[in-house]
């Protein structure tokens, strides 16, 4: 995962390819019906959307597992959680949120004109053995021991064999399954044995900086920026020689430590179990965890092409990522190949307000002395 699950996130970093504000695209979903914003976070009177959200019961889980994960966390935002279930209850109406006590903050998007960027990520699963054998010749390693102040190994030199095999937790069958694995930041390991998956979380990482492979294969001429995603990466693996693709993914220096447990369910930087659709990473400087988002998503057809319609959700920040930044949020897509065929696709805009039960006057927006912003947002009216 991300931060603390080091989920720099594949589909965030190498995607991160937002077209010139002066043509206004929309093409991967941008809308300009707003105007130009002028704040981060501008307080609305009421949404400027249509539609009510298609996963209250996925939220009202999502929020049941952070009461059951984590009590501070859900304390801090159990006025907020209350009256979003209680306006969920009573039909859902964006018109009616200040009379549930919600203030909506609209974002001012990666343009300034309300497009917040979404893309996607997932849990993998990979197929390992617990010792080196046939096909399964390509190492996953634990977390070795780190000098103080140093970096550890570049991603070129563990292919290379610079780690001790007594640092191998896993032999897998596929270099870019490894390497999925390690941008999404942990995952499922089937041994094969008929014994339940293992999860493999986040176990650290060598301290080198994150290059997108995404970009470089965009950089080389081997994939169309119009064409990248997961998928178009995967493809173009397929395609050429071993020897190619750790060319390319030597690229991306940094390199993740995994941990194997026993089967868990897939929880964020926050500790919490992340239910699908219902939860994201985001950039916790300016969204803290907890936080509540009402999101317009843009609906991608089979082919990840997006289908000029969109769709209510209500989701919560409860991971963040090192290539999250600003107006921009991961989705997480759940666990397996549906989940990853989707999150590969995602790199579209829609808008997004945060909810939140209406404070005081001159009171801060965000007052949790953790989100790295020290509770100093505050916010006024549009």
């Amino acid at each position: 995962m991300k931060g603390h699950w080091a989920k720099y996130a594949l589909t965030g970093a190498f995607l991160a390819l937002l077209a010139g504000c002066s043509s206004k695209p929309t093409d991967r979903g941008q809308q300009y019906i707003d105007g130009k914003l002028e704040q981060p976070l501008g307080l609305v009177n009421e949404p400027n959307a249509k539609g009510r959200p298609v996963n209250g019961r996925d939220f009202g889980v999502q929020i049941q597992q952070i009461q059951s994960a984590s009590s501070g966390l859900y304390s801090r935002n159990t006025g907020t959680y209350s009256a979003i279930q209680n306006w969920l209850l009573s039909g859902a109406d964006t018109r009616q949120l200040s009379q549930f006590g919600l203030n909506a903050y609209q974002m001012e998007g990666t343009d300034n004109y309300g497009n917040v960027q979404f893309t996607g990520y997932y849990t993998p699963v990979v197929e390992a053995r617990y010792t080196r054998q046939g096909e399964f010749q390509y190492p996953i390693y634990r977390m070795p021991p780190r000098p103080r102040g140093q970096k550890l190994p570049s991603r070129a030199s563990i292919y290379s064999g610079a780690l001790d095999e007594r640092y191998v937790i896993a032999w897998s069958n596929s270099l870019i399954d490894n390497f999925m694995m390690d941008v999404q930041g942990s995952g499922y390991v089937d041994f094969g044995d008929g014994r339940p998956l293992r999860f493999f979380g986040y176990g650290g990482k060598n301290g080198w900086a994150y290059h997108s492979v995404g970009k470089e294969l965009i950089d080389r001429g081997e994939v169309k920026r119009e064409d990248m995603s997961m998928q178009a990466i995967r493809q173009w693996a397929q395609e050429h020689s071993p020897e190619e693709v750790r060319n390319v993914l030597e690229t991306n220096q940094s390199f993740v430590f995994f941990k194997p447990e026993d089967y868990v369910p897939v929880r964020g930087a926050s500790a919490v179990p992340l239910i699908a659709k219902a939860s994201v990473a985001s950039d916790r400087s300016l969204i803290p965890a907890g936080t509540a988002l009402l999101a317009e998503v843009p609906q991608l057809n089979e082919k990840g092409k997006f289908n000029g319609k969109y769709e209510m959700r209500l989701m919560v920040a409860l991971d963040v990522g090192g290539a999250i930044k600003g107006q921009h949020f991961d989705i997480y897509q759940g666990v397996g190949p549906d989940a990853a065929h989707l999150a590969g696709f995602y790199n579209h805009y829609g808008r997004v307000w945060v909810l939140k039960a209406a404070p005081g006057a001159g009171q801060p927006l965000f007052s949790n002395p953790q989100n790295g912003n020290n509770g100093s947002l505050i916010i006024g009216a549009n």
